[in-house]
């Protein structure tokens, strides 16, 4: 589940904000993918729902009455164990009777690798880098208040879809790793200090406990990992790998298999709950979309991830105009213009803010996109042995 996505609160002064790192990332090549929030805590807002009160106790009445329909309409999306893909369908057998025919296998897998070029391989370890980092993740969506896994093995429909969706992204960070060590074309040891920084480092998601802001969270970040997967595959086929590009197409698939969980689960919170779902989804926006990745570290470079990202920008495998296409098209999905009955004064505020951003976010796009082309520059990446790249 590779989340990069753009944060949109109060845009003249968010898009391009990326305290605490340098200033070299307070410009356009921090990019417009990399806008994000600083991680210091924020002081509760309008939109913030505290535990106790009467909309936390409505949300997690409503969050209670979808149990029947989450085990209808969401576990059916889960694959059975036995027909799904792993890792090893892709990979040499190790285990195959002659020795020979591994390090045969091995040697054409290194062959197709040594046509991508550096730049690919940053944008597939950083993809990879995410994907590994999934306790976070699990940890994340066990917070979400009504919709958690109380004791670790519960049975509620919940707790089921929590795990299962786990152990499904869970395929995917084991390909991408074992795939690019035999690769031969990355420094390993950089790329598991990366992984395991980011996990003891964590993830800001503000106000992790409503289960309403986190399923918003999730529906983005499923698509734009759909999104930046999708592109991966379709530039590894260009380069001639065809088994590359096939693991990140079954990738793209899952993550699309997701994204349709959590959409689903976000439309029928606009049902049956309308005022406290728009107010969600705008306060997510406003607030609190900080991208998992974001505190990437590889031990040399604290500003990695903005790097990183923009090379993701500048090659196409994930952009701010895609970024602006997820907002266009949750805001249709969900249908917000149409929400009418139920809302409030604040909901209508919220709706009205949701639906304007948009036009917003592109106009913010277009003249990040002018500024980044005057901005670029060749910088080392420590996963491919220091060599440059052009962010």
């Amino acid at each position: 589940m590779e989340l990069m996505l753009v944060s949109s609160s109060s845009f003249k002064h968010s898009l391009f904000s990326t305290t605490p790192y340098s200033s070299s990332l307070r410009s356009s090549r921090a990019l417009v993918i990399n806008c994000c929030h600083s991680p210091k805590p924020r002081k509760s807002g309008k939109d913030v729902v505290i535990r106790g009160s009467v909309q936390y106790q409505e949300k997690l009445e409503v969050l209670k009455s979808m149990e029947g329909w989450v085990e209808d309409n969401i576990l059916t999306l889960l694959k059975p164990v036995e027909s799904s893909w792993q890792p090893q369908d892709f990979l040499p057998d190790s285990s195959s009777s002659s020795a020979e025919e591994f390090f045969d296998a091995v040697r054409e897998l290194r062959e197709r690798a040594a046509g991508i070029p550096d730049e690919y391989y940053v944008c597939l370890v950083g993809n990879m880098v995410t994907e590994e980092a999934l306790p976070m993740y699990q940890s994340m969506a066990n917070r979400f208040d009504g919709a958690n896994d109380e004791t670790g093995a519960s049975a509620t429909s919940w707790a089921q879809w929590n795990r299962g969706w786990s152990a499904e992204e869970n395929r995917h960070g084991d390909v991408l790793t074992r795939y690019l060590y035999l690769s031969g074309r990355l420094d390993m040891r950089q790329v598991e200090r990366t992984i395991q920084h980011l996990i003891g480092s964590g993830m800001i998601l503000q106000e992790a406990h409503d289960a309403y802001r986190g399923f918003v969270f999730t529906s983005f970040q499923e698509r734009a990992t759909f999104v930046s997967h999708g592109n991966t595959a379709r530039h590894a086929k260009e380069h001639g790998d065809a088994t590359l590009a096939r693991i990140c197409g079954l990738i793209a698939a899952d993550e699309r298999r997701h994204e349709t969980a959590y959409t689903r689960i976000v439309a029928k919170l606009f049902e049956l709950d309308p005022d406290n779902a728009v107010r969600a989804f705008a306060g997510m926006m406003r607030e609190s979309v900080t991208m998992p990745g974001l505190l990437m570290f590889d031990g040399r470079d604290r500003d990695l991830f903005g790097h990183y990202s923009a090379v993701a920008q500048r090659l196409g495998v994930y952009t701010a105009g895609d970024y602006a296409d997820i907002v266009e098209h949750f805001v249709k999905r969900w249908r917000v213009e149409d929400v009418g009955p139920g809302l409030t004064g604040e909901g209508r505020r919220a709706q009205d803010y949701v639906c304007g951003l948009p036009q917003r976010i592109r106009k913010m796009v277009e003249r990040a996109q002018e500024r980044s082309a005057r901005e670029s520059r060749l910088l080392p990446f420590s996963w491919i042995f220091n060599r440059e790249v052009l962010v």
